[in-house]
């Protein structure tokens, strides 16, 4: 039978098992060797240049331009040494992935021959064309100019013989059109914010990183299975699909032996991040079958972020090699686990210390105290543009589907820390001595453990938990940039850590003992944010009654939840720190709510079509091979014995029916309320009519697909099974 599904499974299973060949020569001999790191500007720069640019990365001194001449030249020479032909701004705009304009290094010179050229000015700064990036309204189809620039803080790189210089990308007025314009901003935020706050501790301390180690989740499909599922190659994510009768119920994936096809993926693609400098540490399987994670050791937060960009794109292209497609969607398949990017963040200072890990002295662990209450106050203060920074139409169908935190943003600290807060919360506002002196805390306050690494349990329900010298933002979703989540985490605990010195500040202005004065600062924070802690079952449908009760917002769907981006609340917070603009934020605001309505608009449209011309045509074929079947009974039977032999067949006639009338009348009502909604001009109203009026058809229409599935001969069904998507190697 002629039948799309079948030729792609007898592909799939008939796959040569790709294997790859790796020099003979251990990670770290190869690791790094295509970024222009330390070891590769030591070499290639003159002593001049290392100076400047290494004072740019640590102390975000301007390099002169003379200079940038000499790192031009420098950089030159190494991409052409390492196969170089091409160079090119990488950066992040906000469309959520990178982009890229190449130039080559060779110019004509006289005699029909060329010459590798590459000045400084070419390496601080190009023009791409703003006009066709998403701006939100900040520039017109006929305002094209745009600027990107140079970012010495996250290294050069080789991608497929082209220099990648990563930089930001602003408009011609001088607004954002990026994520790493504000990222390095909120990077500096809480770097002053923080240290100003570290030096009630430690004098030595004169510069805080923020750190973040990401988790990658993902799914692998054969690439033939991919391509016979236009619902796959257009919206990233199954519209319909019978449940597998074996999924992931027996839990027997999860951290189960890998299979050899898929190691061989990991392995080369392992080799590629390697070579870029990306530390990829771990893979496993994950809870759902043909579901996988990896993930690297921690980095300074903005190399970090370039790094998973760059990991996403290279999950792709080596899978392609394996025949292979790479999902990165949050819920490409309804009923099994979706996958997230669970942010690991912390803050490391100039020092080597983890302010997030408690010390051994009394002076350490108020340190680690004061961040700490100060991180959950944050949180309690914004939780609300915390749940807007993570909103997606992806996201919408993961979170709090038993897999993934609830749209309700709380913390998890723990038993040990939560019982710590508590007793603060009752103590005496003396309870502190001199943290100078070193002689602990009094008895009648518990003291903190010298080691915290296992004092508090995983709790993986919960959105934001500290795991012992860290918080995991564990809401992040797969497909999601990480720049967006920790602008605004570095942001509101710079803001908040502001608060406090000013605070504590105002106190010590008045005679009140330093130490004392941090007390009381943190003792009322305690109180005023002691809501958002949370340390059960944040799935339990008792934790949203609880949380309903606590007054914590429940924000369920993106449009609703960006409202955030532009309130008054969130323009103050981003003005006030130098981020973004009220111009900014609004745009942004606008670009995420029309970036919703086209996601749900294509997944409209691509669910009518294969509804129309895929499902509905191969039920009514089955169907009339029934009613033939059943009329031939009729010719060679008696009446007796054709009325009980039809009567399931008549029945299954009867349902088809039924299904396929509903599919039917579904797909037009959707189609109706899709061109209501496109007659709305504006972006919010336009994105609540696609949530409200459009999208609640998807599951309808899917419930009768899912059904007809377990009806239609499957000889006849045109669409790979999940049976098939998630257990065929």
């Amino acid at each position: 039978m002629d039948n799309l599904r079948f030729r792609a499974l007898e592909l799939a299973m008939t796959r040569n098992r790709h294997t790859t060949a790796y020099p003979d020569q251990k990670a770290s001999e190869y690791f790094g060797e295509l970024t222009f790191n330390k070891a590769a500007m030591r070499e290639y720069l003159t002593e001049e240049a290392y100076t400047q640019v290494m004072n740019s990365i640590e102390k975000g001194e301007k390099i002169d331009r003379k200079i940038a001449d000499q790192v031009a030249a420098g950089i030159k020479a190494w991409a052409i040494s390492k196969g170089a032909t091409h160079y090119t701004h990488w950066f992040l705009p906000l469309t959520g992935a990178t982009a890229e304009k190449h130039d080559a290094f060779v110019d004509p010179v006289e005699g029909g021959r060329g010459i590798e050229k590459f000045r400084g000015s070419e390496l601080t700064q190009q023009e791409p064309d703003a006009s066709s990036f998403p701006s939100g309204g900040i520039r017109s189809t006929f305002e094209a100019r745009g600027y990107t620039a140079w970012d010495p803080t996250s290294a050069a790189f080789i991608m497929d013989r082209t220099l990648c210089i990563p930089t930001v990308f602003v408009s011609y007025t001088g607004e954002a059109l990026d994520f790493k314009t504000p990222l390095l901003k909120a990077i500096y935020s809480i770097d002053k914010a923080a240290t100003d706050v570290c030096q009630y501790f430690d004098k030595d301390i004169t510069k805080v990183f923020s750190t973040l180690g990401w988790e990658q989740e993902y799914f692998l499909v054969d690439s033939a299975l991919h391509q016979a599922r236009p619902d796959l190659v257009l919206t990233g994510r199954t519209l319909f699909g019978h449940s597998s009768a074996k999924d992931q119920q027996l839990e027997d994936h999860y951290f189960g032996t890998i299979p050899q096809r898929v190691l061989a993926f990991m392995q080369e693609f392992e080799y590629e991040a390697h070579k870029l400098g990306i530390p990829v540490k771990t893979r496993h399987n994950e809870v759902a079958p043909n579901q996988f994670e990896c993930a690297p050791v921690f980095e300074e937060v903005n190399l970090s972020i370039d790094h998973n960009q760059l990991m996403m794109h290279l999950l792709d292209k080596v899978a392609k090699r394996h025949d292979f497609t790479v999902l990165l969607h949050e819920k490409p398949f309804g009923g099994v686990n979706g996958s997230g990017k669970h942010n690991n963040w912390s803050l490391a200072t100039n020092t080597r210390e983890n302010l997030l890990s408690p010390g051994k002295t009394t002076k350490s662990n108020l340190r680690f105290l004061t961040f700490l209450v100060n991180i959950v106050k944050a949180v309690h203060e914004h939780a609300d543009l915390i749940r807007a920074i993570i909103a997606s139409p992806g996201n919408d169908h993961r979170l709090g589907a038993n897999e993934a935190p609830p749209a309700i943003i709380s913390v998890f600290i723990g038993a040990r820390l939560t019982q710590m807060l508590d007793a603060i919360e009752k103590a005496d506002s003396h309870v502190f001595i001199n943290s100078d002196t070193d002689s602990g805390l009094l008895k009648d306050l518990p003291k903190i453990p010298e080691i915290m690494l296992d004092n508090t349990d995983r709790n993986r329900t919960s959105p934001f938990a500290f795991t012992g010298n860290k918080f995991e933002f564990r809401a992040v979703g797969s497909a999601q940039t990480c720049a967006p989540p920790m602008i605004v985490l570095n942001l509101i605990v710079a803001d908040q850590l502001n608060k406090f010195k000013i605070e504590v500040d105002d106190l010590i202005s008045k005679k009140v003992n330093k130490d004392q004065a941090i007390f009381q600062v943190i003792k009322r924070y305690i109180k005023e944010s002691k809501k958002i802690r949370f340390e059960g079952n944040n799935y339990s449908e008792e934790w949203v009654k609880e949380a309903a009760k606590r007054n914590l917002s429940n924000h369920k769907t993106t449009p609703e939840a960006l409202k955030a981006f532009v309130s008054k609340k969130s323009v103050d917070l981003f003005s006030r720190n130098n981020v973004l603009s009220k111009r900014e934020l609004e745009a942004r605001h606008e670009i995420r709510l029309e970036n919703y309505t086209k996601k749900v608009q294509i997944e409209s449209r691509v669910l009518g079509d294969l509804a129309g011309n895929h499902i509905i045509p191969v039920a009514i074929r089955y169907q009339n091979m029934l009613i033939e079947n059943v009329k031939g009974l009729k010719q060679v039977l008696d009446l007796k014995t054709y009325g009980k032999l039809s009567q399931n067949q008549m029945e299954t006639i009867t349902e088809i029916s039924e299904h396929v009338d509903k599919i039917k009348t579904y797909v037009n009502l959707m189609i109706d309320a899709r061109k209501e909604a496109n007659r709305i001009e504006e972006a919010e109203e336009k994105a609540f009519a696609y949530c409200e009026k459009v999208f609640p058809f998807f599951e309808q229409i899917r419930y009768h697909v899912d059904k007809l599935e377990l009806l239609v001969d499957d000889e006849l069904w045109p669409l790979p099974k999940y049976r098939e998507l998630l257990f065929t190697r």
